[in-house]
C-alpha cells in the first residue's frame, strides 16, 4: 500500500513539476511557425489560419502570465498547428496560381502566333495600312504585357501577372477581329 501511495505521490510531483514552468519552448516553436507561415505568404493566401495561429499564441502568452501553464501549453501547440496549416495552404495557393499563370501564358503565346499569322495574311492581301499599323501596335503591346506577366510571375505577384495577361489577351483578340474584318473579300483592295 505504501509503494502505491509513494508512486502516486511521485507521479503527482512529476506532473506538478512539468506543469510548473511556462512552455517557453513550445511558444517559441509556435512563433517560429508563424514567422515561416508569413514568409510563405500566409498573410495573403491563408489569412484565417494565420489569424488563428497568432490568436492562439496570444492566448498562450496570456495564460503563461497568469501561471496557467497547462492552458498556455495547449494554446502554444494549437498555435503551432494553425501556423503549419497556414504555411501549407499558402504554398498550395501559390502553386495553383503559378500554374494558372503558366497556362494563361501558353494560351497567350498561341494567340500571339495566331495574330502574327493573320497579320502576315493581311499584308499579303493589301489590307489598309492603318489597320495593319493598329494590329502591329496591339501585338507589340501584348508582347510587352506578356513580358511583364512573366516578371510578375517570377516575383510571385500572381494578380499582376494575371492582369497583364488579361489585358494582352483583350488587345490581341481585338486585333485579330479587326484583321479578320479587314480581310473579308469586300474590304480587301484588288490587285490590278
Amino acid at each position: 500500500m505504501q509503494v502505491r501511495s509513494l508512486r502516486a505521490s511521485l507521479l503527482a510531483l512529476l506532473l506538478l513539476t512539468a506543469c510548473g514552468t511556462p512552455p517557453h519552448k513550445e511558444m517559441e516553436q509556435a512563433q517560429a511557425a508563424i514567422d515561416a507561415a508569413r514568409a510563405a505568404g500566409a498573410e495573403r493566401y491563408a489569412t484565417e489560419e494565420l489569424a488563428a495561429a497568432t490568436g492562439s499564441l496570444t492566448l498562450a502568452t496570456n495564460a503563461a502570465k497568469e501561471r496557467d501553464n497547462r492552458l498556455a501549453l495547449n494554446h502554444a501547440l494549437e498555435s503551432r498547428e494553425h501556423a503549419q496549416n497556414a504555411t501549407r495552404i499558402a504554398a498550395e495557393a501559390r502553386q495553383r496560381l503559378h500554374s494558372d499563370v503558366e497556362r494563361a501564358m501558353t494560351e497567350m503565346k498561341q494567340l500571339l502566333a495566331q495574330a502574327n499569322g493573320r497579320l502576315a495574311s493581311a499584308v499579303k492581301l493589301r489590307v489598309p495600312r492603318r489597320t495593319l499599323d493598329d494590329a502591329r501596335k496591339s501585338i507589340a503591346a501584348a508582347n510587352d504585357d506578356v513580358q511583364k506577366a512573366g516578371a510578375a510571375d517570377q516575383a510571385q505577384d500572381f494578380s499582376a501577372a494575371q492582369a497583364a495577361l488579361s489585358g494582352a489577351k483583350k488587345r490581341v483578340s481585338q486585333a485579330i477581329t479587326r484583321l479578320d474584318a479587314a480581310m473579308r473579300p469586300q474590304n480587301v483592295r484588288r490587285r490590278n
